[in-house]
């Protein structure tokens, strides 16, 4: 789990998170709050900023739950759309490797550790 942190620390793309809570989570793990953007829109706009703004490649951190499944799956496919590559290294690794179901959680979770 640690190399998994160091791998998203040391990853420059942008990290998509349903929350304030998610992003202040992933902040005290120690990522940059430039790096993260709070899905404070529908998916299909947030997909038209990121790639007006040139951005390439995300990772998407929303919750693990049936919820966030959705948001992921409609993130993709409009992301996809606009030309951005969704990084799924990340969110994979936590479904096969926690049983963490939120990501305003995550820090918490690698506390214990």
């Amino acid at each position: 789990m640690l190399d998994w942190l160091q791998k998203l620390k040391d990853s420059d793309k942008i990290i998509i998170v349903e929350g304030i809570k998610d992003i202040d989570a992933l902040v005290r793990l120690g990522l940059p709050r430039s790096r993260i953007r709070r899905l404070n829109k529908a998916a299909f706009a947030v997909a038209e900023d990121l790639a007006k703004e040139g951005v390439r490649e995300t990772i998407i951190l929303t919750d693990l739950d049936k919820e966030g499944k959705k948001l992921y799956a409609s993130l993709k496919t409009n992301l996809t759309r606009n030309g951005v590559k969704v990084d799924s290294f990340f969110r994979e690794f936590l479904f096969r490797n926690s049983d963490l179901s939120h990501i305003e959680g995550i820090a918490t979770y690698f506390s214990h550790l």
